[in-house]
C-alpha cells in the first residue's frame, strides 16, 4: 500500500474543523500544536499589553496574538504567538495580505513547539526578512533574538531593547522584572 505525501496549503488548513488546536503550514508541511499552558498565556498577555501599547502610542502599527494568520505564500501559513504589523496608509488592513510585512514576531516557547520555533519557523521568518524574531523562554527566563542574517541568536537575560525605527526611542524591557511580574 503506498502512502502519498500531502503538500499542505493554507486553503487545506482553513478547511479543517475548528478543534481548538493551532494548525500551521511550514513550507508545505502541516504543524499542529495543542492549546498553550497558563504560564505561556501569562507571558504572552504581558508582552502583548506592553508592546501593543508602545507601538500604538508611537503610531508604528498594531500588535496581534494567535490565533491570527500570517500567510507569506500558500505553503507558508503561520500563527505566531504575537506579531506586529506596521501602520499602513489609508484603510486599516483586514487581512495579512493587505500588509504583507511584519515588524516583529514573537513565539513563547513550550515543550511542544520549541523545536519548530527554533528551526523551521526561524528559517521561514529569516527567509521572509522579518527584522526581529524573538523566542521567549518562560522557564529559562530569557529571550533569544534573531535577525534575518543571524547564524546564532543573541541570548538576553537582563533586558531587551526594540527599536523598529530611528524616529522613536526604543522600548526597553527589564527581563527579570517582566518575568517576575508575569509568572510569580
Amino acid at each position: 500500500m503506498s502512502t502519498q505525501h500531502v503538500a499542505w496549503t493554507a486553503d487545506l488548513v482553513r478547511a479543517l474543523p475548528n478543534d481548538g488546536k493551532r494548525y500551521e503550514v511550514l513550507d508545505g508541511e502541516l504543524f499542529v500544536s495543542p492549546a498553550p499552558s497558563f504560564n505561556h498565556q501569562r507571558v504572552l498577555q504581558s508582552l502583548f499589553r506592553l508592546l501593543d501599547h508602545w507601538v500604538r502610542r508611537h503610531e508604528l502599527g498594531e500588535a496581534f496574538i494567535a490565533p491570527a494568520e500570517v500567510e507569506f505564500s500558500p505553503r507558508r501559513l503561520l500563527q505566531p504567538d504575537l506579531f506586529i504589523i506596521p501602520t499602513t496608509p489609508g484603510t486599516r488592513p483586514r487581512a495579512f495580505r493587505d500588509v504583507g510585512t511584519l515588524l516583529l514576531v514573537v513565539e513563547i516557547q513550550s515543550p511542544n513547539t520549541a523545536r519548530a520555533d527554533r528551526t523551521i519557523k526561524r528559517d521561514i521568518f529569516q527567509d521572509e526578512r522579518v527584522p526581529e524574531y524573538w523566542i521567549v523562554d518562560p522557564h529559562g527566563r530569557v529571550i533569544e533574538r534573531w535577525t534575518p542574517d543571524d547564524r546564532r541568536p543573541e541570548i538576553l537575560s537582563n533586558s531587551i531593547r526594540w527599536q523598529p525605527t530611528l524616529r522613536v526611542l526604543p522600548v526597553e524591557i527589564d527581563l527579570p522584572h517582566f518575568f517576575a511580574d508575569a509568572l510569580d
